[in-house]
């Protein structure tokens, strides 16, 4: 016998309730500030707008007294799982048509159960994030179970990808979850990332600030450097996690396009000056040997001194660092050295092999460094580099100087290859510092300082810098023409694809944060 017209009627009535989330006019609004709905975040980021959805119709069983609140349908978020780019992908997105997008217990609860079935499955997770905070009439509640979620992606971290994308206002307890995950996505002018908003700055500090100004996608990728990506809508950040993706789940692709290596070698050489004292571009290096010339930066605009990037070289996904020459001339400071320190401890995460491209003047010295902890800041390059286990290729452009040629993954730290173009320079510091150093005393003495000082130069250049001689210590393992460099590094990662390290067995290092 057939079921009952009024069951497949109840049924009906109750997804329309689900989709309308908070009501037409609150979706209404939400339209016109150029934002999508949770729902739509979720079809717009699963292939064809198909996914499972986890909880649909959990719905807050909170009833305080003196308290009138109406209690919908999902509470407040949207969980599932379902395909990106053919890939099982588990996400939540959050949805502030609903108590103007603060937390209740049974949302957050949602949220852990996702993830939580996330790391069982050991799949990426996605948190698409527009949230106000802990809703303030739940109380402990809601905090407990924030508690639960910060637990949650403690766990998951470093066992399965975790990606966060700031679609609207996200604050107060609600901005830490994202604030864990491997990699923060924001959308331009209408996401918003604080702990305390323009109002209780202004209750307690008395200052007048927007919250563009106080955590705007400008604020995070250029100074905090807590956004990693930054799009200008909606579409265009997913697009963007998507394109991560394919570099953090699909390991190696087929790639079989010819490369004309002459050419190759007469770009390089016209991009990169022999002189040392002229800048490049090192982007313009990378997208010269990578697959396609497609390379995805990390935190662009932040510590601009210092390139991260993912790219493939010969159908393999590898994630890159390189000194920026344009900035500070490449030396590394403190926001350059946590910008290194974590994307490296990523790839090494997720076994994606590491090249290092290295024209590094050494540490930027200065007492605004010093008073900053450079010394903290820069220990966390060398302990990420040689915590590393997967697969380590680096290069030598032009120069390698001090504690920086070690940091920057040299041979004796973790590189497992190690390369360098004939025009490269070794050494503790430049030659003219070294000889002052050096020779003072016979500088002072000299009738003409001057003339000693440059044959000095030319004689410790001659001998101490050359790759060469660097090669002879047994620091480089070739010195190769810009023509060879792409075809020489895939080579190596090829090479050492089965690579295995024995890791010491321990609860956990201690890196100095």
């Amino acid at each position: 016998m057939a079921w009952k017209q009024t069951v497949r009627d109840n049924y009906i009535g109750m997804k329309e309730e689900l989709f309308q989330a908070g009501g037409q006019t609150r979706i209404d609004r939400h339209h016109a500030r150029g934002k999508l709905t949770a729902r739509e975040r979720m079809e717009a980021l699963f292939d064809n707008g198909q996914f499972n959805e986890i909880e649909m119709y959990a719905k807050s069983q909170v009833e305080l007294e003196d308290v009138k609140k109406k209690h919908y349908l999902g509470d407040g978020v949207v969980c599932g799982y379902g395909q990106v780019n053919g890939k099982t992908v588990y996400a939540v997105s959050e949805d502030a048509t609903i108590s103007g997008g603060a937390s209740g217990a049974t949302q957050v609860e949602k949220m852990c159960r996702t993830i939580e079935q996330a790391i069982a499955a050991r799949k990426p997770f996605i948190m698409l994030c527009e949230s106000g905070g802990a809703r303030i009439e739940e109380g402990i509640m809601s905090l407990s179970a924030h508690s639960r979620l910060f637990k949650d992606n403690t766990r998951a971290s470093g066992y399965i990808p975790q990606i966060a994308a700031i679609m609207g206002n996200c604050a107060g307890g609600s901005s830490y979850s994202p604030a864990m995950c491997d990699f923060i996505f924001m959308v331009d002018k209408t996401g918003q990332f604080f702990i305390t908003g323009p109002k209780v700055i202004k209750a307690i500090l008395g200052m007048d600030v927007t919250m563009e100004e106080l955590g705007g996608a400008s604020v995070h990728s250029r100074y905090s450097g807590q956004a990693h990506f930054v799009y200008p809508d909606d579409l265009a950040c997913i697009e963007g996690i998507k394109e991560l993706l394919e570099y953090v789940t699909v390991p190696k692709v087929p790639y079989l396009s010819p490369v004309d290596y002459h050419t190759l070698g007469k770009e390089i050489e016209d991009i990169v000056p022999e002189d040392k004292r002229y800048p490049y571009d090192v982007r313009d290096v990378i997208s010269r040997i990578v697959d396609d010339r497609i390379m995805m930066e990390v935190l662009p605009e932040f510590a601009k001194n210092l390139v991260t990037c993912f790219a493939r070289m010969g159908g393999r996904s590898i994630g890159i660092v390189a000194n920026q020459a344009m900035c500070s001339g490449g030396a590394l400071d403190c926001d350059a050295a946590d910008k290194c320190a974590r994307f490296v401890r990523f790839c090494d995460c997720f076994d994606i092999p590491l090249l290092t491209l290295v024209d590094v003047p050494g540490y930027l010295p200065g007492i605004e460094q010093e008073r900053k902890g450079i010394l903290r800041h820069g220990s966390k390059i060398l302990y990420a580099f040689a915590e590393a286990t997967v697969p380590q290729v680096s290069l030598i452009l032009r120069k390698a100087y001090g504690g920086a040629y070690c940091a920057m993954d040299s041979k004796a730290l973790s590189s497992d290859i190690a390369f360098a173009w004939p025009i490269c320079e070794f050494a503790v510091m430049g030659a003219g510092g070294a000889v002052d150093v050096i020779y003072h005393k016979q500088l002072e003495e000299a009738e003409d300082p001057a003339k000693l000082r440059a044959e000095l130069i030319k004689k410790y250049e001659d001998k101490y810098l050359d790759p060469y001689y660097a090669a002879m210590c047994g620091m480089i393992d070739e010195v190769i023409l810009p023509e060879e460099t792409r075809e020489k590094i895939i080579s190596a990662f090829e090479s050492l694809e089965n690579k295995k390290i024995e890791v010491l067995t321990k609860k956990h290092g201690n890196i100095s944060l």
